[in-house]
């Protein structure tokens, strides 16, 4: 008799949960071990439950604390849980960053039916997967093309910056030279720079203005 694999669902609409639940159904390999609908719910399971599954079906948006911060979570806490993204956005950039964080597939809703079993199957044994769009994507990518721009939420790129990144374009905004940040925030001017030129990169701007105007828009200052 083969061993289940077991899955925990998370998503902040329950009828996607529902749909997604009965796929899994029709694989007598595969059983639910309960579902979240917000990014607490999930860390609740993992920690003050001390749950574990094979695979964690995760969404990226949800109430509170999101796909990327459950991800963090993981990270920081030394959880090794195989986990695939089950999003409704396609961008490459989002796709990259999850799995910087850690995440071992990543399936977009509209593929979901058709690529949910076997990318279980897949994380579960070990291997990474990914749905047939997002393969392109990565391979576009990988190779140097310019894979298409896909759909991401409004805060990604925000999301996507590091806390000491956030707190150097903080003192960036407020004029703050590099050797003056340095002090601050106890890096070398070196390390300083290489922060301003990985925020510059990552938030598409020319200069330090440029920095301090997105700072101002988003409310960092």
């Amino acid at each position: 008799m083969r061993k289940k694999i077991y899955v925990h669902v998370a998503d902040d609409h329950k009828i996607v949960i529902e749909g997604i639940i009965a796929v899994i159904n029709t694989d007598q390999d595969i059983a639910i071990n309960g579902y979240s609908l917000t990014g607490e719910d999930v860390i609740d399971f993992f920690d003050k439950k001390g749950n574990r599954v094979d695979v964690l079906i995760l969404d990226i948006t949800m109430p509170g604390k999101d796909g990327f911060e459950v991800l963090k979570h993981f990270k920081d806490k030394k959880i090794n849980q195989k986990t695939i993204i089950l999003s409704s956005y396609d961008d490459i950039k989002i796709v990259e960053e999850v799995i910087r964080l850690g995440c071992n597939g990543y399936i977009t809703k509209n593929s979901a039916g058709e690529h949910i079993v076997n990318a279980i199957k897949a994380v579960a044994n070990g291997e990474q997967y990914f749905s047939s769009d997002i393969q392109k994507s990565l391979f576009k990518s990988l190779t140097g093309q310019s894979p298409l721009v896909g759909n991401a939420p409004d805060n990604f790129i925000l999301e996507a910056l590091s806390d000491r990144e956030i707190d150097v374009m903080r003192l960036i905004s407020k004029e703050y030279n590099t050797q003056e940040i340095a002090d601050k925030l106890n890096l070398s001017p070196r390390t300083v720079e290489t922060h301003r030129k990985n925020l510059i990169k990552k938030l598409k701007v020319k200069n330090s203005v440029g920095l301090a105007m997105y700072a101002v828009k988003n409310k960092i200052v």
